[in-house]
């Protein structure tokens, strides 16, 4: 019996050097464990895809390989670039990051609502735009980080049509791929994404992406600091059922889509 063909969409934040911790584990990465789950996936086998590769073959224009990932970055710290960027050259991996155009080189100031929860800096568009240069690929995070379901629809398109317009600016090139900040996004915040001319569009829907999937609502795998050897290749290889939420969203579109 034949395997419907998935991707494993990567969710890291920052990488790096940090204290242990209790809380917000899913935005942190230990550089140690990161070059261990880098060599993990070389040495398994696994295809690590551009997201321009994954959508082609989630939409059937290319042959998705039996082992593919995808590996996104949130939110553009500065420790990606000393950490994490090195890792993926040695590796020739690509990737996505997703900036905040109106954040860069800046402090992540939200994190400012944690008391004593260490502020990290952005990335500069000088530093975004080398990268870029060098081969990272660069998303949209919005202008300001925002919770776009909370805004109103003309609020939302300014979000999306003018981050991607500053960054485009920034590097020189297209700028094709969103992200929604905190994993917030509607129906009518896909339609705007559609009409702002995003190709992707990923969230924080817990699941693989597999073809059918909306390409502007791609869930993706949450990569914890506390997840070793052991739970990075569960998070992989194990065919868990998608959440919930990514099963309602599947059926809401299908829908839209049936009705339209």
């Amino acid at each position: 019996m034949s395997t419907k063909p998935r991707v494993s969409i990567l969710m890291y934040h920052q990488v790096g050097a940090f204290a242990p911790m209790r809380a917000h584990r899913a935005n942190y990465c230990d550089h140690r464990r990161f070059a261990a789950q880098m060599d993990l996936l070389a040495r398994l086998g696994y295809r690590v895809l551009s997201l321009d590769a994954a959508l082609a073959g989630l939409r059937g224009a290319l042959p998705l390989p039996a082992r593919a990932v995808v590996l996104t970055f949130d939110d553009a710290y500065d420790n990606f670039a000393d950490y994490a960027w090195p890792v993926l050259e040695r590796h020739g991996f690509p990737a996505t990051v997703y900036a905040i155009s109106g954040w860069l080189g800046r402090r992540a100031e939200w994190f400012a609502k944690d008391p004593g929860r260490p502020i990290p800096t952005l990335m500069s568009a000088e530093r975004l735009r080398a990268l870029h240069a060098a081969g990272l690929a660069i998303g949209s995070h919005t202008v300001d980080h925002l919770k776009l379901a909370t805004l109103d629809p003309e609020a939302q398109r300014r979000q999306l049509i003018d981050s991607r317009a500053a960054l485009e600016d920034v590097l020189g090139a297209p700028v094709r791929h969103l992200c929604y900040p905190f994993g917030s996004f509607e129906r009518t915040t896909v339609q705007l994404a559609e009409d702002a001319g995003y190709q992707s569009a990923t969230t924080c829907l817990r699941g693989s992406a597999e073809p059918g999937d909306h390409p502007l609502v791609l869930p993706r795998k949450a990569i914890s600091f506390g997840d070793d050897r052991l739970g990075y290749w569960w998070k992989l290889a194990i065919k868990h059922a998608p959440k919930p939420a990514l099963v309602d969203w599947r059926r809401r579109l299908a829908g839209a889509a049936a009705s339209g």
